[in-house]
């Protein structure tokens, strides 16, 4: 039997969350489509000109890059676009989903620092800085990466034909932009809602806590470690990432562990973590923007790459101070 109760926690778990996330798939939608329909990827692709030009990246990917910093859907849903149109190849499209690593690691530095800042103090400062520069080393492999892959001169992207009113641009990409958003949402929402429920029901039945819990519980291998390391680390990937911050910040407090080793067991708490989270997180409305098969291939790379980077910075990091 159906009761209030199940109801109220089905609308706050379920129903609400994927009616925003609707939502802010449809404002990205529509902002990515106005900004194509104008033709002001050119101009937006300023900013990242000297990178792209470098790394034989197109002004769409430039674009995308630029928007990233204020939105990751509304970028996401540009290159998908731009794949759909054929504007993007599809080794393109992986570069440029990866070439934004550095812009949404800026998008959600703020919240990440000032929860950090109070529990640990200066090492947040260290942490973070070791993130930001393993974000830049990704963005500046990648562009070597599409300079040896992409051919040279990637080429500027086709204007976007908009209806005759030429003595009213805005009216004119207004009308384009929502004939094309009326198509896009419908497939949009046809994957993503029965993905979303999916995960929703996956969630419930305790298959993502499970998971994070099992590699919480066989961190053996990491016996190099110390037992209050492995105990950041339990907590950071058996619960979340504020529940590591707060055991890190309680045995730096008590001098039990130094700046330095809470530093490094953050690091590796954030590679072994991640990927669960975003196959949790990011996966359902990857599903909608680029397709199931093409959203697991996206996550598969971008976190690949991530724990790459950040294994590298860790490790050089670990070289220097420990």
């Amino acid at each position: 039997m159906i009761t209030p109760d199940t109801l109220t926690h089905l609308w706050l778990h379920l129903g609400w969350p994927l009616l925003r996330l609707l939502l802010f798939l449809a404002i990205g939608l529509l902002a990515a489509l106005f900004i194509e329909s104008l033709n002001w990827t050119g101009k937006l692709a300023v900013i990242a000109r000297p990178l792209t030009r470098f790394g034989h990246l197109s002004p769409l990917t430039g674009a995308s890059f630029s928007v990233c910093f204020f939105s990751g859907m509304a970028a996401n849903t540009m290159l998908a676009e731009g794949y759909a149109t054929g504007q993007l190849s599809r080794r393109e499209l992986i570069l440029a989903n990866l070439f934004n690593s550095l812009p949404s690691n800026f998008l959600h530095l703020p919240t990440t620092f000032f929860i950090a800042a109070p529990m640990i103090k200066g090492a947040a400062f260290v942490y973070i800085g070791l993130t930001v520069a393993a974000a830049i080393l990704r963005t500046l492999l990648v562009t070597l990466l599409g300079r040896t892959l992409l051919p040279a001169g990637n080429g500027e992207i086709a204007p976007v034909d908009l209806p005759p009113a030429p003595e009213h641009p805005f009216r004119a990409a207004l009308d384009n932009t929502m004939k094309r958003f009326k198509r896009r949402i419908r497939k949009i929402a046809g994957y993503t809602v029965p993905i979303y429920i999916i995960f929703y029901a996956l969630t419930e039945a305790g298959f993502f806590a499970a998971a994070e819990r099992f590699m919480g519980q066989h961190l053996s291998w990491l016996s190099w470690l110390s037992p209050q390391a492995l105990s950041i680390l339990t907590f950071q990937m058996a619960a979340e990432f504020t529940a590591g911050l707060a055991a890190a910040g309680s045995l730096l407090a008590s001098g039990t562990m130094r700046m330095e080793e809470i530093v490094l067991v953050l690091l590796i708490g954030n590679i072994l973590s991640s990927p669960i989270r975003a196959l949790r997180h990011q996966y359902p409305y990857y599903a909608g923007i680029f397709k199931p098969v093409l959203a697991a291939e996206l996550i598969f790379f971008s976190q690949g790459f991530r724990a790459l980077s950040i294994a590298l910075v860790a490790f050089l990091y670990y070289s220097l101070v420990m």
